[in-house]
């Protein structure tokens, strides 16, 4: 190797180590979030639990609870849109259980199926507390008056229909033709593979580029 091949070269290796270092960094970021997804999953899953008195998001985020009570008249339809089946809606009610009122999510309809009638009945609920964050700084607010909802506003939702500021997501079926749509990682991001392949193709490419120009200096050289 000649003199003016070392700087290059040692430039070339510093810096592809730093990329590769930061594959590595993505590589065990993904196996930490497959690890929190687990979890997620997992507590989703378990045996359900009687709505516990004052759940917050910090302790009793996807918890899973049992509810039995009454459907509330009166529906909040939040416009949802779904692969293969287009624009619906997200029909959330009371579910009134004699000393406590709740909000419930119940599911999926076809835009079509909105104003539906649907029957007041007693029902018992397997589903998970929630609180979603459906709103960014391009969501436009929710037309209430029309009754189009473009977000799940807990505490919005809560002084619209009269409840405790406590959103059931159900998993089980509510009747009158509404598809749960029950609460899921899929919506957790996880793009840590992604980074680590860009990360490590960008480390070759930067070992390409600098056997290249070691060969073009030690061509010219010569």
């Amino acid at each position: 190797m000649t003199r003016a091949m070392i700087a290059p070269f040692l430039f070339g290796l510093v810096g592809a180590a730093i990329l590769i270092s930061l594959g590595i960094w993505q590589v065990q970021r993904l196996a930490w979030k497959q690890d929190v997804l687990a979890g997620i999953e997992a507590r989703i899953g378990a045996v359900p639990v009687p709505v516990p008195e004052a759940p917050t998001p910090e302790a009793d985020r996807y918890l899973p609870v049992e509810v039995t009570g009454r459907l509330g008249e009166e529906e909040v339809h939040v416009l949802v849109s779904r692969k293969q089946f287009g624009a619906g809606y997200r029909i959330i009610t009371s579910l009134d259980t004699g000393s406590r009122r709740f909000l419930l999510d119940r599911g999926f309809v076809a835009d079509e199926d909105k104003s539906a009638p649907r029957a007041l009945h007693d029902v018992t609920v397997i589903g998970n507390l929630h609180w979603p964050d459906d709103r960014n700084s391009s969501t436009p607010a929710n037309d209430q008056a029309g009754n189009i909802w473009f977000a799940r506003d807990i505490p919005a939702l809560a002084e619209q229909l009269q409840t405790e500021p406590v959103l059931i997501i159900a998993r089980s079926d509510t009747g009158d033709g509404i598809e749960p749509l029950p609460v899921d990682t899929a919506a957790i991001p996880n793009d840590h593979l992604q980074y680590a392949i860009t990360w490590f193709s960008l480390a070759a490419v930067w070992l390409g580029m600098t056997a290249f120009l070691l060969w073009r200096i030690k061509r010219h050289a010569s």
